[in-house]
């Protein structure tokens, strides 16, 4: 049971920690760019927003309070054609099998018990305990409200925009936003963004650690997957691609038609990959520590 281009495997069925939106009318209301910190896809729309205003927005992004809840339009039920719900089976069946995973190895590994995010299904626009989004700022994490919010047309833009397609690499995109939920748990999103808001000169660089962190979290996930036989070495290649293409020199050269670095938030595509694999060797959380000194910067 691969997770490559024709990978088999059979959905459960079950919706445990879902939350399908996909019926919901407008997807539940836009309120602005609110959502705290920006998705892997949301990385192209503010870089070339920056490029048409000539202003840096990225520095926007990453903190602030959070907007209040919109009332959710009414609910109708949910259409979906064949590729589609393969894609929502899929992300149902990753979250489980992502969630199952940390449920064994955070509290062998840190002591800490694991309690479970909730990924919720959207179209075009939605509200957060965290603001308004939209499917342009890509799959994200809302630490106000523990849930992974994603628009599954992020997948086909993984593989057309991004060049990173294949099952595995929509994997590493729920895998590393459960990583975020992981980071919360631990208290280290919060003292980061503490930091952060202390430190507003160290916003991007932390961020960029934090970033990195969840890569390597993804990592550890993988590791226990192959562990169990469910991948095969291209799955991981697909993976490393994922990871690359949404590194910000990567994306920045793609919209700017140059790079940036003091405006990084997510990490270069090296950087970004390194910690994948880092947590993909080690399955150890231990193994994730992007916050010490020059760990940031082994690999640009």
């Amino acid at each position: 049971r691969g997770f490559d281009a024709n990978m088999e495997w059979t959905p459960d069925g079950s919706d445990q920690d879902v939350e399908d939106r996909r019926g919901e009318s407008g997807g539940g209301g836009f309120g602005g760019w609110g959502a705290r910190g920006l998705g892997l896809g949301g990385l192209l729309i503010v870089g070339l927003l920056s490029l048409l205003t000539g202003r840096n927005l990225f520095h926007f992004f990453g903190g602030g309070n959070p907007a209040p809840q919109q009332a959710s339009r009414p609910h109708q039920p949910v259409q979906e054609g064949a590729a589609e719900k393969r894609s929502a089976d899929l992300a149902k069946f990753v979250l489980h099998d992502v969630q199952s995973t940390w449920d064994r190895i955070l509290p062998a590994q840190t002591g800490k018990p694991y309690r479970h995010a909730t990924l919720v299904l959207f179209r075009d626009e939605v509200s957060t305990a965290c603001g308004g989004a939209e499917s342009a700022t890509g799959p994200f994490y809302c630490p106000g409200d523990e849930k992974v919010y994603l628009d599954l047309g992020f997948f086909d833009e993984l593989a057309k925009r991004f060049g990173a397609p294949g099952e595995f690499a929509r994997a590493y995109v729920i895998a590393h936003e459960i990583g975020h939920h992981v980071q919360k748990i631990l208290g280290i999103e919060g003292k980061v963004r503490r930091l952060q808001q202390a430190n507003p000169g160290e916003r991007n660089p932390l961020s960029v650690r934090l970033e990195l962190q969840a890569d390597c979290l993804a990592g550890v996930w993988g590791h226990n997957a192959a562990e169990r036989s469910i991948l095969q070495q291209g799955d991981i290649e697909a993976g490393l691609r994922a990871a690359a293409a949404v590194g910000d020199d990567r994306i920045q050269r793609m919209v700017r038609g140059r790079v940036s670095p003091e405006s990084f938030t997510h990490g270069s595509s090296a950087q970004r990959v390194q910690w994948f694999r880092a947590g993909l060797t080690s399955g150890k959380v231990s193994s994730c520590n992007t916050f010490k000194t020059g760990a940031e910067s082994r690999s640009h």
